[in-house]
């Protein structure tokens, strides 16, 4: 089924004074055939507006476009807990998993951390957690930039979630991106590039997990996922991996 989304121009005045006004702004939308109505609630719920008065739109298009997660639309479902969902494979020959140096050093110990892997030498590994992690995907193909900046990931809540950045390989992340998503504390950062650029090391000082070299994006909603990278080993540092998602 194709998804569908909705620009416009909208201009609205509150209850307790003041007025927006915005030119083209999109939404996601659950139909062509939505009406003015429906488009103007899902504005409001988009930016969670309060007090909100009278909304009047203008210029109003419906067009095929894949869905970018609208707060409220008909591919929001952050607030939704795990469902047992279909299996979606992401990952190519050519798929690696970079774990972060931080996750090691705790040879010396006087034992494992709860969690940690022993190898047999005696050290141990707290393996990051990787597996079952809520998804957010971040389309930006087509968007015409070099690199993924701050702006793109704003919108999004990334804290405890896998980033996944679909780009169809052409772009890569700034370092602010970078530095926003470790402030944020997502969880893990993967992309379809072959590689992140200068952020992947910003990532892994930061304690993130690095994924690179995905594929099949494009078959995950917005959010809703839960996304897997399954490294062979416990060791620290880059391997080829397995990717795959559970979506509705």
């Amino acid at each position: 089924m194709t998804d569908h989304r909705a620009a416009f121009d909208a201009s609205v005045t509150f209850g307790n004074g003041g007025d927006l006004t915005v030119h083209d702004f999109r939404v996601d939308v659950p139909s062509p055939d939505v009406t003015e109505d429906e488009i103007a609630a899902l504005f409001v719920a988009s930016l969670g507006l309060l007090m909100t008065g009278a909304v009047r739109l203008s210029g109003v298009r419906v067009f095929p476009e894949p869905h970018k997660g609208t707060r409220g639309g008909p591919s929001d479902r952050a607030a939704e807990g795990p469902f047992l969902g279909r299996v979606v494979p992401l990952d190519v020959p050519g798929t690696r998993l970079e774990l972060p140096a931080a996750a090691t050093l705790r040879a010396g110990a006087t034992g494992p951390a709860p969690g940690a892997v022993v190898t047999p030498g005696g050290s141990s590994y707290e393996l990051p957690r990787t597996i079952e992690l809520p998804a957010v995907v971040v389309r930006v193909s087509g968007a015409g930039w070099t690199a993924i900046d701050v702006g793109a990931l704003a919108p999004f809540t990334v804290r405890g979630h896998a980033v996944l950045l679909q780009t169809q390989a052409a772009e890569g992340l700034t370092g602010a991106a970078a530095r926003r998503l470790a402030s944020q504390a997502a969880a893990l950062v993967a992309t379809d590039a072959p590689t992140l650029g200068e952020a992947r090391e910003i990532l892994l000082e930061a304690g993130i997990p690095v994924v690179e070299s995905l594929t099949g994006l494009d078959a995950l909603p917005p959010t809703g996922a839960f996304f897997s990278a399954v490294p062979p080993h416990a060791a620290p540092g880059a391997a080829p991996a397995r990717a795959y998602a559970r979506v509705p």
